[in-house]
């Protein structure tokens, strides 16, 4: 009853109080920040080891350097550090915008930018690669990409087992049949059926070790470039040294008058190759003006 009786002018006001006392806080604004690079560069594909399972690991990455050459050495020795090797390098520089203008003494500059680009091919213990990886991250300045991947051998490790055996088995056999008696013919057919199935056999080896080696070493792809650059170069301008190792003026006022003489005397003795239309024209003025001369 004592509750009943409360005044509610004062329960309002309480309820106000709380009310403003406690206003709806804004969330707090988070940046989001992008990954450091060693975060970037870490996947599950490069650890993860199920029971009974066996991976193929493959990655590549594109990223920004300092300087590529000086990346590419430190990323080999990186390699042998981690019990791996570099299948491939190769670098190149591709040229961009090129401006060209004359500059003194007769030389001509060429100013071009270009971006310097390496391709690594990188085989890292499998089970080392996330290490690697995080160790290549000190060179980075800015990845661009990178892609992982896993594939799961067991599969084709099983099919290259039975290949093994089914080669191994038509060999064994093929070697009684050469080995029973028989006819001479049917022994040298079965002497090159088991020929066969021995290459075929050892072709199914071959690409077990393969696979074994695929397995064992993962394949990193690396592609490295720079910021572009400015390349200055200074040559001789042609048109200059033209103009320089030319004749002069009398010179070539002499080689003038020279050729205009002889343009003369060619047009001269086309003109004589020209007689009987001379002396069609003449006789005929000759005709005309007779013709006058009778008419008065």
């Amino acid at each position: 009853m004592a509750a009943a009786a409360e005044d509610p002018s004062q329960a309002t006001s309480s309820q106000m109080k709380s009310d403003t006392s406690a206003p709806d806080a804004p969330a707090p604004a988070t940046s989001a920040l992008p990954p450091d690079v060693p975060s970037q560069l870490q996947s599950a594909a490069n650890t993860q080891t199920p029971e009974g399972r066996r991976f193929i690991r493959t990655a590549s990455v594109d990223f920004r350097v300092a300087d590529v050459y000086r990346s590419a050495l430190a990323i080999e020795d990186l390699a042998a550090r981690h019990g791996g090797y570099v299948a491939r390098n190769v670098m190149r520089s591709d040229v961009g915008v090129v401006r060209s203008h004359a500059s003194r003494d007769g030389m001509r500059v060429d100013l071009a930018t270009y971006t310097l680009r390496g391709a690594l091919t990188v085989r890292v213990p499998s089970e080392r690669t996330q290490e690697f990886l995080r160790a290549l991250a000190t060179h980075v300045e800015f990845l661009d990409a990178r892609t992982f991947e896993a594939t799961d051998a067991q599969f084709d490790l099983l099919r290259q087992q039975l290949a093994y055996d089914r080669h191994q088995n038509a060999q064994q056999a093929l070697a009684n049949a050469a080995r029973a008696p028989g006819k001479t013919g049917e022994k040298t057919d079965a002497i090159g059926a088991r020929a066969d199935a021995q290459a075929q056999r050892d072709e199914a080896t071959v690409a077990r070790a393969e696979l074994e080696d695929r397995i064992a070493f993962a394949r990193i792809d690396l592609a490295l470039h720079q910021a572009p650059q400015l390349r200055r170069t200074e040559r001789p301008d042609l048109e200059v040294a033209m103009r320089r190792e030319g004749p002069s003026f009398f010179a070539r006022l002499g080689d003038a008058l020279a050729e205009g003489g002889r343009l003369g005397l060619n047009l001269i003795i086309g003109l004589a190759y020209l007689w009987p239309l001379w002396l069609g024209a003449a006789l005929a003025v000759l005709a005309w003006r007779a013709w006058r001369r009778r008419r008065r």
